[in-house]
């Protein structure tokens, strides 16, 4: 197996300063991709079902590689991978910005930048915790790098709606793209030293991890759940402000960009100390039961929001909920996968649950999109994910979270 000697290892510090940095940028850049969905679809004559499906292709390719990704960073080290993901994603933002053809817009916006966040999120970030972080701090730890990720929502949201208000979307995007090319030195940051050989009980193949993981009842119900998670974030990040628009016109004190603006970083803001305490309270609680308690949750806050009279206020108290909710499933989720199958392919089985996710937020993207332009109105996709919270609630609810146990020769 590879690892690290105990003297070889990152610092905590290091680890959580540069690990938070990089999906600081990585997830509060995409963050604010919903501010574009209009003014690009207005200024190129498209539907929104042509951004909707980019995004939508954006997850499904994060999700797909995901595992590739994953398995790479954990045989070889994840400082080539993250190098890559770099350059990908500013390559990605820049092709968006200089697109005249729906097809050049998704395979940059899509493809791209969907390779490249399989690189610069969570699954890599967190096999690089789970090699340097002692057991006992891991699920802390987690939640730290999320809450980074969740601090990034909240910073890159007015950053990006005032590059929109004072260049345009096209030299936003590209001034952007400059800001996503610094996770290329964040890398060299977070650069371990040579993976050595050691002799462990776990001597797994990739194979026989991957046959142990999808044999597992407890793994197919979290991946399961996290589908729903994909479905009801990246639906709510990608329609909200293009929502928020339509029913302007009938309560003319709502939809207004300043509106929209603010309620996606109120979500960021709240997604700090959501994901923080999930990193808290994951050490204490079981797990299962707080990934349910967060589903369930979730869809309350939705039918509150749509059922109740739609207002500035109302749109705000619904972002501050929903934004504590919102990335708080992922320490708790990948913590699972840690303390059931170890951490000597962390990065690889986080991301096949996590393919599930991007599934869900394939669904959640193209779907907004594309109900909305048969039915002219996204009432159906909201209430599909007030369905889907309420699955998700139950199936994770059975989850077992005790490792298992190998012997020397299994």
């Amino acid at each position: 197996m590879l690892a690290m000697t105990s003297s070889q290892k990152l610092s905590l510090k290091q680890v959580l300063i540069f690990g938070g940095l990089m999906v600081t940028f990585s997830m509060g850049i995409r963050h604010g991709f919903g501010l574009f969905n209009l003014p690009i679809t207005l200024a190129n004559g498209w539907g929104r079902e042509t951004f909707a499906l980019t995004i939508a292709l954006q997850n499904l390719i994060w999700g797909a590689f995901q595992p590739v990704t994953g398995a790479l960073a954990d045989r070889f080290g994840a400082f080539r991978i993250m190098l890559a993901g770099g350059v990908l994603y500013a390559l990605g933002l820049a092709g968006m910005a200089l697109s005249t053809s729906a097809m050049n817009f998704s395979l940059a916006g899509g493809l791209l930048i969907g390779l490249a966040q399989t690189a610069t999120t969570y699954s890599v970030i967190y096999g690089i915790l789970g090699r340097n972080v002692a057991a006992e701090k891991r699920v802390w730890a987690m939640g730290i790098a999320a809450a980074a990720g969740s601090f990034g929502q909240f910073l890159m949201i007015p950053v990006e709606q005032g590059l929109l208000s004072q260049f345009g979307a096209n030299d936003a995007l590209l001034i952007l793209a400059l800001m996503a090319s610094l996770m290329i030195p964040i890398a060299f940051a977070l650069r371990e030293p040579p993976l050595e050989k050691t002799l462990q009980s776990n001597n797994q193949t990739i194979k026989e991890a991957l046959k142990e993981a999808m044999h597992n009842h407890s793994f197919q119900l979290l991946t399961l759940g996290y589908f729903v998670c994909g479905f009801q974030v990246v639906f709510i990040a990608v329609h909200l402000a293009p929502y928020l628009k339509d029913m302007s016109k009938i309560y003319q004190d709502v939809g207004a960009p300043a509106v929209a603006t603010t309620a996606l970083a109120l979500i960021g803001l709240f997604n700090i100390f959501g994901t923080y305490s999930a990193g808290i309270l994951g050490q204490r609680f079981p797990k299962r039961y707080l990934l349910s308690g967060i589903y369930i949750l979730r869809s309350v806050a939705i039918m509150g929001f749509i059922w109740l009279p739609l207002s500035p206020a109302s749109t705000y108290i619904f972002a501050a909920v929903m934004g504590f909710l919102w990335l708080s499933t992922i320490p708790l989720t990948n913590a699972i996968v840690a303390q059931v199958f170890g951490v000597k392919y962390l990065s690889m089985l986080s991301g096949l649950v996590f393919f599930s996710h991007q599934l869900g937020s394939f669904c959640g993207a193209y779907l907004g999109g594309y109900l909305f332009d048969q039915t002219g109105s996204y009432l159906i996709v909201w209430n599909i994910a007030i369905a889907l919270g309420v699955f998700a609630f139950l199936v994770n609810l059975p989850i077992k979270e005790k490792a298992i146990l190998r012997t020397a020769s299994a």
